[in-house]
């Protein structure tokens, strides 16, 4: 039992600073402003603040779940602003695929610096993966709400995984 506390305590302190404390950067003005999927509403509404702040004049939002986000779809088709909002379906729906449209959207667009906003435990590994797929300024940004001390523990669990699975594929 007391091992098991200790492996416990010694994971917690490990990821303390990979997923409680990430590395994030200021918000600062970028070509464009990329809403990873997951995570909640909170960070969709923060890209929207972002670009009514002058931040970027583009906003794109990764859909992940297709047609089960009806309202994000709304977002999308419907003009509201006076910047340009697209949403994208990542292939495959991870963040991978998320970081490849990333890239494809750049070159399209010559996009040479991208806000990021993602939710916090997750921005590390973000920052890594799309750090494969593209090399123009990357900032990124956490969004997201109060995890649960139960959220918390799946987050670890879900984010290594993750980091194992992304160690486990090259390139972009």
């Amino acid at each position: 039992m007391a091992a098991a506390l200790v492996i416990l305590c010694v994971i917690a302190v490990l990821g303390w600073p990979v997923y409680v404390r990430p590395q994030t950067d200021v918000p600062r003005g970028a070509d464009a402003i990329f809403v990873l999927g997951g995570g909640g509403d909170e960070p969709y509404t923060l890209a929207l603040e972002y670009a009514l702040e002058g931040y970027a004049g583009h906003v794109v939002f990764s859909n992940p779940n297709g047609a089960e986000a009806i309202w994000l779809i709304d977002l999308c088709e419907h003009r509201r602003y006076r910047f340009e909002v697209s949403c994208i379906e990542p292939d495959p729906p991870t963040t991978r695929g998320e970081a490849r449209a990333l890239r494809r959207l750049a070159e399209i667009n010559q996009w040479h610096s991208v806000m990021v906003i993602t939710w916090v435990p997750h921005i590390s590994r973000a920052r890594w993966i799309i750090r494969r797929c593209f090399d123009g300024e990357l900032v990124m940004v956490a969004s997201g709400p109060n995890l649960s001390p139960p959220d918390w523990v799946w987050n670890y669990v879900y984010q290594t995984a993750g980091y194992v699975r992304a160690a486990l594929q090259s390139g972009c």
